[in-house]
């Protein structure tokens, strides 16, 4: 079966529900330039193929990605070709269609958003608006400008409709405008040039007609003439939002990046996610925690001091075949980790006001002389609350349920950042392992708290953003002052 699937504009939410599940049960997707890569993540496990095509470069000729659709699905494969906007829509779709049929093979159309309508409403221009714009026409702007006859019929089109778009017209503009002025359309209409729209890169121009040529923007971009890019300036929204073309680092462990990276995005923020540690079970085995579950009635208190300590404790506690009953009383060191604790049926009895292991300890001074503590942690940390909750008469089990690790590390064009975050100690420590401190002494740091940023002191960097509610939506809100300040 093939799979003809229109990837949207560029915007990842943009994809659609059916085009989702596909990706994620296909066996080869082949892909064109304009695919996210947040949409190739979907479908991690099938085997991918690039044959875009950008100006002057194709990776594969026509007739050479038809026929790879065709030797893939002869190969009892779910095929999926992704293609950018709309199947149907300038995207050669018809041709690959009836390829695939002439061979035999099945088919499915999947549709897309079109570039021709979302890329310019991010720019806040409507195609169509009651009272300026009834009608509206998407014409190719990659027709070749040598061809003795152009097969696009410019005395009828300039002047048929209200709202004119053109895609992949950038290379073409000086004939295009040409041809709208020659039969008749007015020198000084409104146009706009869209580049990668939908994108954290979009950039507008508001020009008009006859000065569109003279715009300094490359490829890939859309021209849009008419009336309504008059009303960009009333109904622009996504530029406008307080992270916009801010370029941010997301040093979070891979599995939970996406909440910090998600929440940046929805401010406008352009995220790169480099993960500087990685999750993963104690280095030898479970037999702390195991011993310590096995006699979890025995314990006063059970300590969490992470959303991933409680993840893997309950895990196993899952696996001994018991569950939240067996425990007795239960602080958390903070809103997350308690959150957490609630999914599982557990409202933490203690929850500091401050979110570090100095203020947990301190609200269980009067509560834990005589009695025993579990603390499920990782396997290396700070020993400041072990160590106080002792001091305060308490008897102390650490228990490592999981411990992190130095992930892989990336290529990172450190110019074209404007800030990195951290959110813990950890990913300090391992970043600049793998990147040295210099690049941070360029660029402003985000901290997730008052202990991560003092592991940045401790290696000569003040950290420019240190959020005051030591969470997730913590800091985005304390990165997003900090522009809002700027």
């Amino acid at each position: 079966m093939v799979y003809l699937i229109g990837a949207g504009a560029g915007d990842f939410g943009l994809l659609t529900l059916r085009a989702c599940e596909l990706l994620k049960t296909a066996d080869v997707v082949i892909y064109d330039r304009l695919a996210d890569d947040a949409i190739l993540k979907l479908c991690a496990a099938a085997k991918k193929i690039y044959v875009g095509k950008a100006a002057g470069r194709h990776t594969l000729k026509q007739e050479e990605i038809n026929q790879l659709l065709v030797e893939e699905a002869r190969q009892n494969k779910i095929v999926v070709r992704l293609k950018g906007g709309d199947p149907f829509v300038f995207g050669r779709g018809g041709e690959e269609a009836l390829y695939l049929r002439e061979h035999g093979l099945p088919f499915e159309i999947v549709p897309g958003i079109t570039s021709a309508i979302a890329v310019p409403a991010y720019a806040g221009i409507p195609v169509t608006h009651r009272g300026i714009a009834t009608s509206f026409a998407v014409v190719t702007g990659h027709e070749d400008p040598l061809k003795p006859e152009s097969s696009i019929r410019w005395d009828k089109l300039a002047t048929a409709v209200d709202t004119l778009i053109f895609l992949m017209g950038v290379a073409n503009l000086p004939q295009i405008v040409s041809k709208l002025i020659e039969h008749g359309r007015k020198p000084d209409t409104p146009a706009a040039l869209i580049r990668w729209g939908t994108k954290p890169e979009q950039e507008v121009i508001v020009t008009t007609l006859a000065e569109a040529p003279h715009a300094n923007i490359a490829p890939p971009a859309i021209f849009i003439v008419g009336e309504v890019v008059n009303l960009r300036e009333q109904l622009k929204w996504f530029e406008v939002r307080p992270l916009f073309g801010k370029k941010i680092l997301v040093t979070r462990a891979r599995a939970q990046a996406s909440k910090l990276s998600k929440a940046l995005q929805d401010l406008g923020a352009h995220v790169i996610e480099c993960p500087t540690i990685k999750i993963v079970a104690p280095p030898d085995n479970f037999s702390q925690l195991d011993e310590a579950i096995k006699n979890l009635r025995g314990y006063d208190w059970v300590v969490f001091t992470s959303v991933n300590g409680v993840d893997k404790f309950f895990d196993r506690l899952t696996l001994h075949g018991r569950d939240a009953r067996a425990l007795n009383k239960v602080a958390a060191i903070g809103s997350a980790t308690a959150q957490r604790l609630l999914s599982f049926g557990i409202i933490a009895d203690v929850v500091p006001k401050d979110f570090v292991a100095e203020s947990l300890a301190d609200s269980l001074k009067d509560v834990v002389a005589g009695k025993k503590v579990l603390l499920a942690r990782a396997a290396v940390a700070r020993d400041v609350l072990p160590e106080t909750l002792k001091s305060f008469g308490a008897e102390v089990t650490i228990a490592p349920a999981y411990q992190t690790l130095s992930e892989a590390s990336a290529q990172i064009d450190f110019d074209s950042l404007d800030l990195v975050t951290f959110t813990s100690s950890s990913t300090v420590k391992n970043f600049i392992v793998a990147h040295g401190v210099d690049c941070l002494k360029k660029i402003p740091s985000a901290a997730i708290g008052s202990i991560t940023a003092k592991t940045l002191e401790s290696f000569g960097v003040a950290a420019a953003v240190v959020a005051e509610e030591f969470t997730i939506s913590g800091l985005v809100e304390a990165i997003r002052k900090f522009y809002e300040r700027r």
